[in-house]
């Protein structure tokens, strides 16, 4: 199956792309945790059996499973210029730009005959001694007196196994992230280059690219059908990225989504996206975080003239409860259930570990936390399948299922 289809967060999930972690989570110490985005250290071993039993259990259940790093290997073993053109821009995007380093790193990458090992190096970052021959060049430089062998010249990037946020697909195209870090952004890369030269995705339409100037990621986008999609305003969304993601959805003819409900939810870690807190998990059903619910504002975007703001987009905020918003755009009415029953502690916690955080992977049927069983019970008890994986080291990370996947292809639901 080639190219993107999402027109939905529940209809049945027939491809999906994962990124097994790496060594690039070796490399995360407790100076860098805060700099890279991470609360804990996972260890990998586990975290590595974790995401294997996780990918199993979407393959039991019908789903082709690819990886981020096997297509990526793919893209460099199509060419050599593709390859070299990749090894130079990853380099100037991971800031190495003394002429010496540029020649040590690129000689080492180069040497790196086999494309998926290259790949894997990139991610897991690049140290001073990892570049160096038992003997260092005859003449040094400062740098290399004060540079210590495990200084990273390319730093790691151990978000990379939450796939949801590079990209996010959306009808038969994609938004192509500027994300809300340094540290990731640079992440986005790879999708950059299979959707510009992986033959499976090349011709896929974009709506938004990495070069624009505002940052959002997906998992913030939620596709709640064919013509409406609601994105978080977030810690890592701005409302600007989602009036630009707006105007390109509606000028673009390829483009069904005429709707985008913008829901501005606390800027927090905790609430990092809007999928940490809101799931749909079956048609008219979903799981949300009860902390959101006194401050969660809604706005309507659609396209028209606004002569008020001289802007190609009508904007108006929606002052309703969340149940009769999803109503007014499902054209039914919905249930809403809260994380852990609407227990305000076990809500907290099962929140901070992922428990709005569900991958539906047909109507009705989810992958979740087995950790988070309070929420889990009360799902099971609405009639919901619930599919339990383990992820004491993968949560570490702060993403759940939803978190670790990117639908590619989802077949169409019958409203």
């Amino acid at each position: 199956m080639k190219g993107i289809h999402v027109t939905s967060e529940i209809g049945k999930l027939k491809k999906v792309l994962l990124h097994r972690p790496g060594n690039e989570l070796l490399n995360l110490t407790p100076d860098t945790l805060e700099d890279l985005l991470f609360d804990d250290i996972p260890f990998l071993l586990d975290a590595q059996k974790e995401h294997d039993a996780f990918a199993q259990a979407l393959k039991d259940n019908g789903v082709e499973v690819v990886y981020l790093e096997d297509l990526m290997a793919d893209v460099i073993a199509q060419s050599d210029g593709v390859r070299a053109k990749f090894i130079k821009q990853f380099m100037e995007e991971a800031g190495i730009n003394t002429l010496k380093y540029k020649r040590l790193v690129g000689n080492f990458l180069n040497n790196i005959k086999d494309p998926k090992q290259l790949v894997l190096q990139t991610m897991e970052g690049i140290q001073v001694g990892d570049i160096y021959n038992e003997k260092r060049d005859f003449e040094k430089t400062l740098v290399d007196v004060v540079q210590t062998p495990d200084k990273f010249i390319a730093s790691p990037m151990p978000n990379l196994y939450f796939t949801r946020d590079n990209f996010a697909s959306v009808g038969n195209g994609i938004d192509l992230h500027k994300m809300y870090s340094e540290t990731r952004n640079r992440e986005t890369i790879y999708a950059e280059y299979i959707f510009k030269y992986h033959p499976d995705f090349r011709d896929v339409s974009r709506y938004y690219d990495r070069s624009y100037e505002w940052h959002t990621e997906g998992g913030d986008l939620l596709n709640i059908n064919d013509h409406v999609v609601a994105i978080g305003i977030s810690q890592r969304t701005q409302p600007e990225a989602i009036d630009q993601l707006a105007k390109n959805y509606f000028k673009n003819l390829d483009c069904k989504i005429d709707t985008v409900l913008a829901f501005n939810i606390p800027s927090s870690r905790a609430f990092m996206h809007l999928d940490t807190v809101f799931t749909q998990i079956d048609k008219y059903t979903f799981t949300y975080h009860p902390g959101i619910m006194g401050t969660l504002q809604v706005f309507e975007i659609t396209e028209g003239f606004d002569p008020t703001t001289f802007e190609d987009l009508i904007v108006k905020e929606i002052n309703a409860p969340l149940d009769k918003i999803l109503e007014r755009y499902l054209n039914h009415p919905v249930k809403l259930i809260p994380c852990a029953g609407g227990d305000k502690v076990g809500a907290e916690r099962e929140q901070w570990n992922d428990g709005s955080n569900t991958l539906c992977i047909e109507p009705g049927v989810v992958v979740v936390y087995d950790r988070n069983n309070l929420t889990n019970e009360v799902l099971k008890q609405e009639g919901i399948k619930v599919i339990e994986i383990h992820g004491a080291e993968l949560s570490r990370g702060r993403g759940g299922p939803r978190c670790m996947s990117m639908p590619l292809i989802r077949e169409d639901v019958e409203w």
